[in-house]
């Protein structure tokens, strides 16, 4: 009884004292302990000290509603328009707010790739103008094995999400830890154990659910499982186009994939299609290995965007999946910017053109869909 008591006596003490110390003095005394910790943080990472998973492992359930209302069908942001591209130019914050704008008329809830300043930008603009958006913030990781140099850009990034998280909780619904590392064909494929570290590290240092997104041709494999029970929630890519697949079989053979392969392998996991699309164009002389023009035998035009958008609107609907279509603008910076053919493929995946008008397979697609609805 002495010991409850001494305890009890210890706990009041400290209570009083948190009480009557100036706000001022303990604000200032919470920032260094955060710095502190922070700095603990990254210095673990440096010295590549394997981070402890919290146990027990409780899930964090990833939760997208805005207000009550389900926003699941959601949309990939890359925000860098012509002239831009990451580790160079960056958008303003003025051209965000029109970005998200046009997004809102559409979309509440968006993917971004990184924990960087841009990404810091998107959620400043939010806020500042309260816009009803939830996001998915990403961590961009890269190869620390084969390039030693990345390491400080893979922990900047992380200690930036921890920080960006903890401070944009009302925003953030959950965090991406590395976008297609582990995939065989990866080019900045990482060691598995290297990724778990980050994700344990961001994990055990925030409060919302930490997930990390690939390709269906990693988490189809038992080499996923170690990754899986790591995330509260995952998120998986699958490319109907990439894969040589028609107009007319994709939507289908992908819910075959999603469903009767990595939700029976994961069964345990909710599962979320982080990025699927149809391009407007392609460039069909890139005949070699795993080129484009090798690899796509579907049509790839307006028309066929058009027309996958609006099977795969059927599909969200009848599933209730959450689904980050990919993507809300075409990115001129991809695939070799300036320096490669205008037809690349990956310059093309925007359901608006890079001038922020719509494609005229997006505005026909909601116009068909808008009928449906009555």
């Amino acid at each position: 009884m002495k010991v409850i008591i001494f305890h009890v006596s210890i706990i009041s003490l400290l209570l009083f004292t948190c009480q009557s110390q100036d706000p001022e003095i303990a604000r200032r005394s919470q920032n260094e302990q955060k710095i502190k910790s922070m700095e603990i943080i990254e210095l673990n990472l440096k010295k590549q000290l394997l981070t402890e998973r919290q146990e027990p492992f409780i899930t964090r359930e990833f939760d997208p509603y805005l207000n009550g209302r389900w926003i699941g069908k959601a949309i990939s942001y890359g925000f860098y328009r012509k002239g831009q591209a990451p580790g160079s130019k960056g958008p303003s914050e003025a051209q965000i707010l029109q970005d998200l704008k046009i997004i809102l008329n559409h979309w509440n809830l968006i993917r971004v790739y990184g924990s960087d300043k841009n990404s810091e930008k998107v959620l400043k603009v939010i806020r500042k103008n309260n816009l009803p958006i939830k996001v998915m913030l990403g961590v961009w990781l890269e190869n620390e094995k084969d390039n030693p140099e990345r390491k400080n850009e893979n922990i900047k990034e992380a200690l930036k999400a921890i920080r960006l998280a903890n401070e944009y909780t009302e925003i953030i619904l959950a965090i991406n830890v590395g976008n297609e590392t582990q995939v065989f064909w990866s080019a900045h494929k990482m060691e598995t154990a290297s990724l778990i570290n980050y994700l344990r590290t961001i994990r055990n240092n925030t409060s919302v659910p930490v997930t990390t997104a690939d390709d269906y041709n990693f988490w189809n494999k038992p080499v996923s499982k170690s990754v899986a029970a790591e995330v509260d929630f995952i998120v998986v890519h699958i490319y109907p186009l990439w894969n040589g697949k028609t107009l007319e079989n994709s939507i289908e053979w992908m819910s075959n994939i999603f469903f009767n392969e990595i939700k029976e392998f994961h069964s345990d996991k909710t599962l979320v299609l982080g990025e699927i699309g149809w391009a407007t164009n392609y460039d069909s002389t890139k005949t070699g290995d795993g080129q484009q023009g090798a690899l796509i035998k579907g049509k790839v035009s307006y028309s066929a965007q058009e027309k996958f958008l609006l099977e795969l609107s059927h599909w969200i609907d009848q599933y209730q999946v959450t689904t980050f279509l990919f993507e809300a603008f075409d990115e001129p910076w991809k695939g070799g910017g300036e320096n490669s053919s205008p037809d690349e493929i990956e310059k093309h995946w925007g359901v608006f053109y890079e001038n922020r008008t719509p494609k005229e397979s997006f505005q026909k697609y909601l116009k068909a869909y808008k009928t449906e609805q009555k």
